[in-house]
């Protein structure tokens, strides 16, 4: 997921996806652990795509904060 996109969502809508792309992550780490992913690099996406929500949500908390 881009960050522009990102950016674009609802709060709520983060909190969503969030959970969402932490559920797929948590799955495809399991299905790689038993048996080996044809493309690895997709927990790595994953991961990315987690961390930027995660640093949208931190942005927005701080300038909520601030005001």
């Amino acid at each position: 997921m881009k960050p522009n996109v990102i950016r674009e969502m609802s709060t709520g809508e983060l909190n969503e996806r969030l959970e969402e792309e932490k559920k797929h992550l948590l799955k495809l780490k399991l299905n790689h652990s038993v048996s080996p992913l044809e493309n690895p690099l997709k927990i790595k996406l994953y991961r990315k795509t987690v961390a930027r929500i995660k640093t949208e949500l931190r942005k927005r908390a701080i300038k909520k904060k601030k005001k």
